[in-house]
Order: C-alpha cells, then structure tokens, then sequence
C-alpha cells in the first residue's frame, strides 16, 4: 500500500485552503441561506438584505463560477499565481453555490498553476542548496 505525501508536492496548503472556503461556503448556502436566518422580503433596506442580495446574486447567474474560469484561464496562460488563487477559491466556493460547470473548470485550471509554481520553487530550492 502506498501513501501520498501531500505536504512533499506542495498541495497541503492549496488543499486546506479549498476544504476551508468550501466548509465556509457549506455554512452560507446550508446554514445561513437556506436554514432561513436571512430576511424573506427586504422592505426596508440594511444590511441583512444587501448581504442577502448580494450572496444570491453572485450565484444566480453563476457569476461566482465565471470569475474562477476567467481567472484560473488568466493565470494559466499568464503562470499567475495571484489569479490562479482567486480562481482556486472561487472554483470551490462556485462548486458549492451552485456554479458547477465554469467553476469546476476554472478551479482545475488554477489547481494546475499553483501545484506547477510550487513545484518550480522546490526545485529551486533544491537546486541553490547543491
């Protein structure tokens, strides 16, 4: 039987990133949106109701899942990891709210630059202590 070493190819700290966001975007469609702790109808405006507006929004168009596939496709092309983690975190977050097709395309695409750039800065390390 054979394990994986997680940690010894970089993907300890994109992973456990994900599993946060996607238990905290668990809690926001599962325990706040559809336990009902928000407003029903927002007559009168504040900030339970533009938090509302803005959590169903996000998903309803699946705009969270379209900014992990244009940011994860951004970071590929550029090698930036700075977009490949907004799109790793919304690709998870828009797997979650309901955004699957784009987000889950998007949050592979960005897995792909920062196992690829963690992996680089290994072998950089290794490299400068030979």
């Amino acid at each position: 039987m054979t394990s994986t070493n997680l940690h010894k190819h970089g993907a300890l700290p994109v992973l456990l990133a994900g599993l946060v966001l996607a238990a905290l975007a668990l809690w926001l469609r599962h325990g706040v949106l559809e336990a009902g702790l928000l407003p029903r109808d927002c007559a009168e405006p504040g900030a339970l109701c533009l938090f509302k507006t803005v959590l169903v929004e996000s998903f309803l168009h699946q705009r969270v899942g379209w900014l992990s596939l244009g940011c994860g496709l951004l970071g590929f092309v550029l090698g930036a990891c700075s977009l490949a983690w907004v799109g790793w975190l919304s690709g998870v977050a828009g797997l979650v709210l309901y955004s699957y097709d784009p987000a889950a395309v998007g949050a592979l695409l960005s897995l792909l630059v920062l196992l690829r750039a963690e992996q680089e800065r290994r072998e950089g390390e290794r490299e400068a202590a030979q």
